[in-house]
């Protein structure tokens, strides 16, 4: 067990988060993780199922004296985002997480520390584990690939599952229970370019934006923070228009639900313009700061001289992308009339990357609780980035979870709660994307609820969770397990 775990309370949910870290489990890359999970099932003589897309189901049976109580699924997901910071010598695919205690939480510095949802793994791990645990017929289901497309929820057959109840663990605040989530789809715009030789007379250098706070583009989007695609490309544009500049790369952003942290670009000016450049890149980095100076502040812009690129990026294209960017929309696009300080429709600028020899990809993700705004805001992406000639194509997207405020395990989740803690939690919906909604596309019938311990800064480095919440958050688990009976 990683020592730093050792001391802290639950000592099984702990022990087995510290497994986990061991363990590389990027999106799509779940493999390692799945045969773990799978060789604790048969370890412990549970019906251990797998299915064509790596999903795994664990069936634990009832405690005696519950076996006439009703099924419930306990569902988390293995995959993790993995982001770190730029200058961090870290490999996802290989390498164990580490991580620090500081001030009652555990956080991971320089990467994201993957309690999201490591913890809701562990969680049932230790649950499974123990048989002194009062329940009634257990099932374990632990999807891949929720953080870039949702394909293990997508893919689950719909004759897996046998119980009535659903309890997830993917939510990140301690004391709230959510009930309902937002939709989403992702809108993808590539456009060509062709490769021209480096103008006489041209200085290039390296514009790069970093140190911003990033977060989750869905519980996060409405925090005011900025987004490092659209920081460059302000400097992008005014270079472009101003003093001559000519792009030769960009690269900013990468995940599709985290809002972007970094990003940079080699550009080229006049040798005449060079000291302009470095003026306005100076003066533009000292307004960034002041605008951003609540939400931002480790924000950075620099400018660095560099060798010369082999190519730029014909011009057209150039300006048309830096146009494109400008009005492509990114953050909170319609707040909800029905639920107040609610977000209901927004969208996130993700990345923008070059592909291949003459491609440039920009990925964007469009979230709302109303269908049809969501459509509609994926396009108005759409629309912006065909103006300039760009192919664009849409997933398929994940449907919304509609709130069902009658709920019978919501009903025994607050009175539990109140019991234990002697306040009323927090019943909302949130603005994230939840694994809920597809599966109870799949199960319509099924009594879901999302809950968890306190989490903070999840999609980004920094990522941590607060200790005494994870023991909140199991005895809230085991009571209500014991009351559905």
């Amino acid at each position: 067990m990683n020592s730093i775990l050792s001391n802290l309370q639950p000592a099984a949910v702990w022990r087995f988060f510290g497994e986990l870290m061991n363990i590389p489990r990027p999106s799509k890359h779940e493999e390692r993780v799945s045969a773990y999970l799978q060789e604790f099932g048969h370890k412990h003589g549970y019906e251990t199922l797998a299915d064509e897309v790596g999903n795994v189901l664990i069936r634990k049976p009832a405690a005696p004296g519950y076996e006439n109580a009703p099924g419930v699924c306990l569902q988390a997901h293995m995959d993790m985002v993995c982001e770190k910071n730029g200058d961090t010598n870290f490999d996802f695919m290989t390498d164990a997480i580490k991580a620090e205690i500081e001030e009652g939480w555990l956080i991971a510095r320089d990467t994201t520390l993957g309690a999201d949802d490591g913890i809701g793994v562990a969680a049932a791990l230790a649950i499974l584990d123990d048989h002194r645990i009062e329940h009634g017929p257990l099932e374990c289901l632990f999807t891949v690939d929720e953080e870039t497309g949702l394909t293990g929820a997508a893919n689950l057959h719909k004759d897996w599952l046998k119980s009535s109840i659903l309890l997830n663990f993917d939510d990140e605040d301690e004391g709230e229970f959510c009930i309902g989530c937002a939709g989403g789809i992702d809108t993808v715009a590539e456009l060509d370019f062709t490769r021209e030789p480096v103008p006489a007379g041209m200085k290039a250098f390296e514009l790069k934006v970093y140190g911003l706070t990033g977060g989750h583009s869905g519980d996060d989007i409405h925090r005011g923070r900025a987004n490092a695609n659209k920081l460059l490309n302000r400097m992008l544009w005014n270079a472009t228009h101003r003093l001559d500049a000519r792009l030769a790369t960009i690269d900013g952003g990468n995940l599709r639900n985290a809002i972007a942290r970094e990003a940079r670009a080699v550009i080229l000016v006049p040798t005449q313009n060079a000291d302009r450049l470095k003026r306005t890149a100076y003066d533009y980095s000292q307004q960034m700061v002041f605008e951003f100076r609540s939400t931002e502040p480790g924000l950075q812009v620099s400018l660095s001289p560099v060798e010369t690129p082999d190519y730029v990026i014909d011009l057209d294209t150039h300006r048309n992308l830096v146009a494109a960017l400008y009005a492509c929309a990114h953050g909170v696009l319609a707040m909800s009339r029905e639920i107040p300080n609610f977000v209901e429709t927004s969208t996130n600028l993700a990345s923008v990357k070059m592909v291949g020899d003459n491609t440039i990809r920009i990925c964007t993700s469009q979230r709302s609780s109303v269908a049809s705004a969501k459509q509609a805001a994926a396009e108005k992406i759409e629309a912006t980035f065909r103006l300039i000639g760009a192919r664009v194509e849409h997933s398929d997207g994940y449907p919304g979870w509609t709130p069902n405020p009658e709920s019978r395990v919501l009903k025994v989740g607050v009175e539990t709660y109140k019991r234990l803690y002697g306040h009323e939690p927090v019943v909302r919906a949130i603005h994230a994307g939840l694994e809920c909604g597809l599966i109870g596309e799949k199960y319509p019938q099924m009594d879901m609820i999302s809950y968890g311990p306190t989490l903070r800064g999840v999609h980004a480095p920094g990522e941590k969770i607060e200790i005494r919440t994870v023991q909140m958050f199991w005895d809230l688990t085991l009571e209500i397990l014991k009351n559905l009976k």
